[in-house]
């Protein structure tokens, strides 16, 4: 209940009154049962409250009912997760992936809104005034739904592109990952010297961001801020988000930052890794960053004490190594830098001998750049080149020949 109050507060709402009932099953017809929804009716009505918000999903009959009976607008969590998203997407991909979660949220729940449809707006737009034209809503909606779906998959491979051509080059990428509201954006902004937006208020980024970062090895890496993750997050969420959430799966080590401040942070830290495994991301290589320990007291900040609380609701990623930071302060940025460098997979140098096409400029200016040239032969139209590259380059290139 917290945690929707928290919700909800980002959402622009003020909190009047928390209602909270234990029963063996829900109630088909209003989830609550008929004695709470008239007590629930005293309360809408001795408040002159707007909005009631549930924190379990309610199937179209039921917000229809319930609606009815509280003459108020009623929400239910995986509405208000995707208003809150609706507000905050910035970039062309992260609409149509809001876009695309609202309009699977809103197909079945188009019956019996009539005229009231228009409440949800939110730039969806595609949709009739009521019941007369149901069918034609639906048929619109599926048709917006194939097209949407159609972008994602054209953003899913132009992000495919851009990561084979960071591949091209030894930048590995470093993904920041963790519960919404763990302080991603401002480790990311502390590491980088970057200005993204970091607000105290849930889902604050949404779009991802990708800087680049030197690390004290002098190697350079790309540092990518993603989504922030919540307990009970909508399927229709998840399947949207899988183009960001890529960036994770793709990374060569995760960041995962823990709000250690937080009385939940065990929790949070079970469903973070959750989620990972969900996504494909549970091999990728974990720094465990504990963040905010500047809101703990001194005796409360031993790697080893947070680690044993931390694991206490979660298996796998046990050994991970833990930082104990506070971007904020900047506390802890050098061995958290200094760890970066220890974990994630060294790339040695090779020498090698190239055979380029002598009109190959754009691979000798890759060899330069990345490498060291030891010596330059041109034989005729061929080129061969003696150099000494990181492994990965080496690697690359010799696949990018065999094609």
């Amino acid at each position: 209940m917290d945690e929707l109050a928290e919700l909800a507060a980002s959402a622009g709402a003020e909190i009047s009154e928390r209602v909270v009932q234990a029963r063996s099953a829900p109630e088909a017809a209003t989830l609550i049962g008929h004695g709470k929804v008239e007590e629930l009716a005293a309360a809408v009505k001795s408040y002159a409250v707007d909005v009631v918000i549930f924190d379990h999903d309610l199937s179209p009959t039921q917000q229809r009912n319930l609606e009815k009976a509280l003459a108020v607008k009623v929400i239910d969590r995986t509405q208000l997760i995707l208003d809150i998203f609706a507000s905050r997407a910035r970039t062309r991909e992260g609409r149509l992936q809001v876009e695309l979660a609202q309009l699977n949220y809103l197909l079945p729940r188009l019956s019996g809104h009539g005229v009231e449809m228009s409440r949800l707006g939110g730039g969806i737009g595609t949709r009739g005034p009521g019941e007369t034209k149901l069918e034609t809503d639906r048929r619109r909606i599926a048709k917006r739904i194939k097209k949407i779906a159609d972008d994602l998959d054209g953003v899913r491979a132009g992000r495919a592109l851009h990561r084979r051509r960071r591949s091209a080059v030894p930048l590995a990428t470093l993904a920041l990952a963790g519960y919404t509201n763990a302080g991603k954006s401002t480790l990311f902004n502390r590491l980088t010297q970057s200005e993204v937006l970091a607000d105290a208020r849930m889902f604050a980024t949404l779009d991802p961001t990708v800087r680049p970062l030197t690390l004290p090895s002098r190697r350079r890496v790309l540092v990518s801020d993603t989504v922030g993750f919540i307990g009970n997050l909508p399927t229709t969420l998840v399947k949207a988000f899988r183009a960001t959430l890529e960036e994770v799966t793709e990374a060569a080590l995760v960041l995962h930052v823990v709000d250690v401040s937080s009385a939940s942070a065990a929790e949070h830290t079970a469903h973070v890794l959750k989620v990972l495994a969900e996504i494909g991301a549970a091999e990728v290589p974990q720094i465990l960053v504990v963040n905010k320990i500047d809101r703990l007291l001194a005796s409360e900040t031993d790697t080893e004490t947070i680690r044993r609380r931390l694991w206490s609701h979660a298996g796998g990623h046990g050994n991970a190594r833990v930082v104990a930071v506070s971007a904020l302060m900047g506390a802890g940025m050098d061995e958290l830098l200094a760890a970066i460098d220890e974990v994630l997979p060294v790339d040695p140098l090779v020498r090698a001998t190239l055979h380029l096409p002598a009109g190959d400029g754009a691979t000798l200016a890759l060899l330069h750049e990345f490498g060291r040239v030891l010596a330059t032969r041109y034989t005729g139209e061929e080129c061969d080149v003696d150099v000494e590259i990181p492994e990965s380059l080496s690697r690359r290139l010799e696949e990018r020949r065999a094609r």
